[in-house]
């Protein structure tokens, strides 16, 4: 069903597969649609479809949060970009009901997804680096931000052309064909590329490895950079900080005072702590203690209120602020699987008809998503894997023709080379 053009060169490979610097790994090779070129594309030309998106996000942000991972003590971080890239590639070999469930849930923009979604990560190539050489102690002037796509495939399972041209020619990326029955190759694999392309800060694939699986489609996102203006560590000091439910602790608060755009909104207030280039950190805070407990007021953070937020700061105005903020390091991991079914997405969880353009009857079987960050005085590190995995189906061929024999019926034992029927009767209860 697809024919693929072998890439040798290992430079050439990464280049491809938006992998970090060449290394020793077991990866297998990649392999790319033959003759076929990622496209350029103009992101002004995609400026709803961008609005669309970003709504997208918003959306499978709120989703993430309410899930709340494994997060402990209420500590959430999650990818919705991640998440949004990953289901975006999905969604380029989706037909039928699935591909309009995702399109109606999602809000993705079914005519030019893909070469939108080409335009979202051309603009995050600027920032493109190798995150295996960010030292994580001194975050870069000059934010990194690498985004990877990868595609595994089993060899025994035949993978469609024009779901692999779309990926190629959009994504940036080709396909590693392995042996899922393999697990002592193919597992160290999938984790390598995991590793690689988050500089080590997930070292395995978010999802449990299962041998029957013929699909895994994943993408990183790294997040390197330092702030515009960095706090300073000798105004660092240890103040009290009070928890969700009310207690009260200290922990290592961090000061600074610079002009940063700020925003308020009913029961919340904001500022865009910038990082030194092209990036910045929304920091939204409720508002203070209202409960007879002495609990924070609660804000659902929803994709309504995630969007008033958004719209807010869009037409915020930069102001003089004193910022107080905590350092933290945190990490999340998430099924997936729950999230898609809380948002509705039935047919996406249960079709093995509507991605046959990627696989023959391929079933949706894992989905996961594992992140971290880590924010202090320089600057901000983060990283986030999201998998879906999926297993092609052998289901039985629909019958040409039904019969029940559920009323009286005749039956013969016949010799089949003389045709003499042996034995003969009617059935007229089977009792």
């Amino acid at each position: 069903m697809f024919r693929f053009q072998r890439m040798i060169a290992w430079g050439a490979l990464m280049g491809l597969a938006g992998c970090a610097a060449p290394g020793p790994s077991p990866a297998p090779e990649l392999l790319t649609a033959d003759g076929v070129e990622r496209v350029y594309v103009d992101r002004e030309e995609y400026a709803a479809e961008l609005r669309s998106f970003r709504a997208s996000a918003l959306f499978l942000g709120g989703a993430l949060l309410a899930d709340g991972g494994d997060g402990a003590n209420g500590n959430v971080v999650s990818s919705p970009g991640s998440l949004l890239i990953a289901l975006a590639m999905l969604r380029a070999g989706a037909t039928g009901k699935t591909a309009a469930e995702m399109d109606s849930i999602l809000q993705f923009p079914p005519e030019t997804r893909d070469e939108a979604m080409n335009a979202v990560l051309r603009s995050l190539e600027r920032f493109d680096g190798d995150p295996g050489a960010v030292d994580e102690e001194n975050p870069p002037q000059k934010p990194v931000m690498h985004s990877a796509n990868g595609l595994f495939v089993d060899t025994d399972v035949p993978t469609g052309q024009p779901f692999l041209d779309t990926l190629a020619r959009h994504y940036g990326t080709g396909v590693y064909p392995v042996d899922f029955s393999d697990e002592g190759a193919t597992k160290p694999a999938i984790d390598a590329w995991v590793n690689r392309n988050t500089g080590g800060r997930i070292k395995e694939a978010p999802a449990e490895y299962d041998p029957n699986n013929t699909f895994s489609l994943l993408n990183s996102l790294y997040f390197a950079s330092a702030w515009s203006a960095p706090f300073d560590p000798n105004a660092t000091s240890d103040l009290p900080f009070t928890t969700a439910v009310g207690e009260e602790i200290i922990v290592p608060a961090m000061h600074n005072e610079l002009t940063m755009k700020y925003a308020e909104g009913a029961g919340w207030q904001g500022v865009d702590l910038p990082y030194a280039d092209g990036f910045v950190m929304r920091l939204v805070l409720p508002a203070g203690k209202t409960a007879p407990d002495g609990t924070a007021a609660p804000v659902a953070f929803d994709a309504e209120k995630l969007a008033e937020v958004a719209d807010t700061f869009d037409t915020a105005r930069p102001a003089s602020v004193q910022i107080q903020l905590p350092r933290w390091d945190h990490k999340s991991s998430f099924d997936l699987r729950q999230v898609f079914d809380a948002l509705g997405l039935e047919n996406m969880l249960g079709t093995t008809e509507d991605f046959n353009n990627i696989q023959p009857q391929m079933m949706i079987t894992q989905a996961a998503q594992a992140a971290n960050i880590t924010v202090a005085e320089k600057g901000t590190i983060a990283a986030a894997v999201t998998q879906i995995n999926g297993e092609a189906t052998s289901a039985p061929p629909e019958p040409e023709r039904t019969i029940a024999f559920d009323r009286p019926f005749h039956y013969q034992i016949v010799h089949g080379e003389t045709g003499l029927p042996l034995f003969m009767g009617t059935v007229t209860d089977p009792r």
